[in-house]
């Protein structure tokens, strides 16, 4: 071990650790306890696991912003695309159930509990996978937010409306993409009040969101779902429209190959996001027996959402109505929705409704996940040190600030799809990442206490679907643009100076001492010592190679 893990497991006993985990877990009181293994008082345990999985139901809502575009892209094959995405997601669960478990006293995802598998090997690789989920879930901020802004003009302004024409271009970018431009116009505008509307609901604390969250879904996701049915029982959903079953190119060749595999690259930016359920784990009443609940269970709530509604509209729809240009932008849902349940005026405006309300669900998702994600990543040293802080409700709110201007600046932009590419290559690096952490925490820490164990069988199967991951970025990134996948690995790449600077200039070279504290096998006083040796860095290679193999065939 180097000198900050040799500082970690000297100068923290393994009584005094069990003492405060003890503390944190089994509080009399949840709403006044303590929810992190550290040196000061942090976030707080108010909300149960069943509580967690409607937080994290925003996912769910993550269907809409790419359904259009997928279509565009995989033809009459995108249910399939869908349904295997959210299977791959509902898979990695079970294992990411397994590092939640062991990190009860951790916030901000999957991610931060994967990174402290890799920081014990190669340390700029944990905050890469941190950053990596952060850029990827707080866009959903600026495309939730500018459609729902979308949705409202379209019920409750005429199409021709000023309102709806406005539009003042402030920056030409072609250079990175054709037609890409920053404008502000009233979805701009819209979009971020009702940013500033979450921000303000959040700050109040995990029990009120969870609260929203619970109302969005009824008043919003669930009747949607529901509302599925009608199209299946009213006869509306054809099996003509799933012929011939190929990608939009006519055929399974070489193009169609590569159109399937950037419909599997972007749908994971959606369909992965039930670990999203993980990253509240330091504010569950009971984490360890409650977070593999909420995360397994939302995996498989989003499996059948995103099957379900993808199956609905192809069949529906057909893929001429699939292409467009208000389905692929996802602003014409609403009205093709109520198409194909045969709604009247009245009842398209309430259908717009329920879609207004996922959204809304899906953007709460996103805010108190991402900021979660900066603020353990500051906590843990790999951030700026100026997220490291707790509001008197124990929310994130100074990371919460950066989203919020972050996204502002996203919601110019004309492009949401772009944007959303550009973070689905993050997004697919951070699972690739992550799904090889899982088995590296088997190896390097066989005695941490583990609430929830994963069978090796799935161990095993994510394992090999690191390296899946890895080829759909290779093959699929480009689909969507020819800058995507460089433009993808430059925003990655952004966290290494900002660790290096963060580890090596603010903090002198030392983590803090809480920061592994978890993984100390019960009874003992130090870290385990590592017994991967060379696999991790084998699994990054192949990694690596697997996204070359990618490019290189269908791009090469």
């Amino acid at each position: 071990m180097d000198a900050g893990f040799d500082s970690i497991t000297r100068r923290l006993g393994r009584a005094e650790l069990w003492e405060e985990n003890q503390m944190d877990s089994k509080v009399a009181n949840p709403e006044l306890s303590v929810a992190s293994s550290s040196h000061k008082q942090n976030m707080v345990r108010a909300v149960s696991w069943w509580e967690v999985v409607f937080i994290a139901l925003g996912a769910c809502a993550l269907v809409m912003f790419s359904l259009g575009g997928i279509s565009a892209v995989t033809g009459t094959v995108s249910p399939l695309v869908w349904t295997i995405s959210a299977t791959i997601g509902l898979i990695a669960t079970f294992v990411y159930a397994e590092m939640a478990a062991m990190l009860p006293n951790k916030s901000g995802g999957t991610a931060n509990y994967g990174a402290t598998a890799w920081i014990r090997h190669i340390k700029v690789v944990a905050p890469m996978s941190v950053w990596g989920n952060w850029i990827a879930y707080s866009p959903i901020l600026a495309i939730g937010s500018g459609l729902g802004a979308g949705y409202l003009l379209s019920v409750f302004v005429a199409p021709d409306h000023f309102l709806n024409t406005w539009s003042l271009t402030l920056v030409d970018l072609s250079m990175v993409k054709p037609g890409l431009t920053l404008r502000l116009n009233m979805q701009f505008i819209l979009g971020t009040l009702i940013m500033l509307t979450i921000w303000t609901i959040q700050h109040a604390g995990i029990t009120r969101t969870a609260r929203v969250q619970i109302a969005l879904t009824l008043g919003g996701l669930f009747p949607l779902v529901l509302v599925c049915f009608l199209p299946l029982i009213g006869g509306k959903v054809t099996m003509d429209h799933f012929t011939p079953f190929v990608p939009l190119n006519g055929a399974w060749n070489f193009e169609g190959w590569k159109l399937f595999f950037g419909g599997l690259f972007i749908a994971a930016w959606s369909a992965y996001a039930a670990e999203s359920s993980v990253c509240f784990m330091s504010e569950m009443r009971d984490p360890e027996t409650g977070g593999p609940k909420a995360v397994i269970w939302t995996g498989v709530i989003c499996l059948v959402v995103y099957a379900l509604v993808s199956f609905v509209f192809q069949g529906g729809l057909g893929t001429e109505g699939m292409l467009a240009p208000g389905i692929q932008s996802g602003e014409g849902v609403g009205a093709a929705f109520a198409s194909l349940v045969g709604a009247g005026p009245f009842f398209t405006d309430v259908l717009v409704m329920m879609l207004i309300f996922s959204l809304l669900l899906g953007v709460m998702t996103a805010m108190a996940d991402s900021a979660r994600t900066l603020y353990q990543g500051a906590h843990d040293g790999w951030f700026p040190k100026y997220l490291d802080h707790l509001n008197e409700h124990g929310v994130p709110t100074r990371a919460m600030w950066v989203d919020l201007f972050f996204n502002a600046f996203l919601l110019l932009m004309s492009d949401y799809l772009f944007v959303l590419a550009v973070s689905a290559v993050n997004y697919l690096v951070f699972h690739t990442l992550n799904m090889s952490a899982a088995w590296i925490h088997r190896i390097d820490n066989p005695r941490s206490n583990r609430p929830y164990r994963a069978s090796m069988f799935w161990l095993v199967v994510v394992g090999g679907l690191s390296f899946v991951n890895a080829f759909l970025i290779g093959a699929g990134a480009n689909v969507w643009g020819d800058g995507v996948l460089p433009l993808g690995f430059a925003v990655l790449f952004t966290a290494v100076p900002v660790f290096l600077y963060r580890h090596y200039v603010t903090d002198g070279g030392k983590f803090p001492d809480y920061m592994l504290s978890d993984l100390i096998p019960p009874g003992e006083t130090e870290l385990t010592p590592t017994r991967a040796g060379i696999l991790p860095y084998l699994a990054l290679a192949g990694n690596v190679i697997a996204i070359l193999t990618g490019y290189l065939i269908f791009w090469g």
